[in-house]
């Protein structure tokens, strides 16, 4: 039930009220991709944030600077299915000096929470707009105790699990393997005989998909509709499976979810392709992992020949890394990329102690 009076009771008689989550972001360039790739996240995050059902939406007022006219806003709100919403784009007041190529939004809902208890998102450049809000958003435990969350992202191959693990061995925190979530979801739709590049049989698969993250002596376990799959995740059908499923809105959402419920309760080191820019937007430290195409195809060909895969061959790993780059960076949701704020690291001709070290001492400086 949507409703545009100031309170409303339900029938439960909860008292609702409606109020306004305000938010911002901005793009790279005037195009339409762009426009609507920026406006999805950020619609997305407010919905996260304040756990907000689409009927709950009454209405999303969203406004260009007068730089952007490729596309209406709006229209990505129509794209995440938000077809009953009331919609209106309008341009902002032009502002000398003003922050550019800018989206804002107003979003109004029905909701029993109070002011203090929304999240406005801010995003991208926006950022600058609100720091009190953005420094307020930072991840923190539910008992309101400090934590620390780091971000390691970058493309297959550059380092980042060996880095991350060994990371929350020094640091004492937990080490969240984000990809292996999507290997249990490429695992699942390979055993339903599902297309891992189906995007509807996906969505549908997800709906009754059960996955589940525990810790064990520090060690994480994957559970897959209550079965730990830990040991049935890294075959090579199931790797290029799960560079499928991750680039389908429906899976990237659930496992989002997941991690942020996992980071917003613990201390974390987390690695994957989208984690400073989407997942953990706030986290305490961001680093970008990259290294040369044929240095990354070395590193996982040894990786593979090491634990024993038979028929591995080199030119095979080089392929199927060029895939993955490909599948990563080219999707239109929360797509590989460094965050803005990102340190980015070149391993190329660095060895992993050398990795280690160097954003260890970040770290420790920055939280002396």
């Amino acid at each position: 039930m949507k409703c545009f009076c100031s309170v409303l009771k339900t029938q439960e008689g909860i008292i609702m009220t409606v109020r306004a989550i305000r938010g911002a972001t901005t793009v790279n360039e005037n195009s339409r991709k762009d426009i609507l790739s920026s406006t999805r996240e950020l619609l997305v995050q407010i919905k996260e944030q304040n756990n907000i059902k689409e009927d709950d939406i009454i209405s999303i007022f969203f406004s260009l600077t007068d730089d952007l006219n490729a596309e209406f806003p709006a229209a990505a709100a129509r794209e995440l299915g938000w077809l009953e919403v009331a919609l209106m784009c309008t341009k902002e007041i032009e502002i000398p000096g003003s922050l550019e190529k800018c989206i804002r939004v107003m979003v109004h809902i029905n909701t029993n929470k109070q002011n203090f208890e929304l999240n406005h998102v801010y995003l991208k450049n926006a950022k600058s707009l609100r720091p009190d809000i953005v420094k307020r958003n930072g991840t923190k435990k539910a008992d309101g105790a400090d934590m620390i969350n780091i971000a390691i992202d970058g493309p297959a191959g550059a380092g980042k699990s060996t880095i991350a693990k060994i990371l929350s061995k020094k640091l004492g925190v937990i080490y969240l393997d984000t990809g292996a979530m999507y290997r249990a979801v490429a695992l699942k739709a390979l055993r339903e005989n599902l297309d891992t590049r189906d995007s509807k049989a996906l969505e549908k698969m997800m709906r009754d998909i059960n996955i589940k993250i525990e810790f064990e002596n520090g060690e994480q376990k994957i559970l897959l509709d209550g079965k730990n799959v830990s040991g049935k995740i890294r075959t090579k059908e199931v790797t290029i499976g799960s560079s499928n499923v991750a680039v389908v809105p429906a899976v990237r959402l659930k496992m989002v979810e997941i991690q942020r419920q996992i980071a917003s309760e613990k201390s974390v080191v987390m690695d994957g392709r989208d984690i400073g820019s989407h997942v953990l937007p706030h986290a305490d430290f961001k680093f970008f992992l990259n290294a040369s195409l044929g240095e990354r195809a070395r590193r996982r060909y040894e990786e593979q020949i090491g634990k024993g895969m038979p028929g591995i061959i080199y030119e095979e790993v080089l392929k199927d890394i060029e895939y993955r780059d490909k599948n990563d960076s080219s999707r239109d949701y929360a797509p590989l990329v460094k965050a803005e704020d990102a340190i980015e690291i070149d391993t190329t001709n660095m060895g992993i102690d050398q990795v280690a070290n160097k954003i260890l001492d970040m770290v420790k400086e920055k939280n002396v």
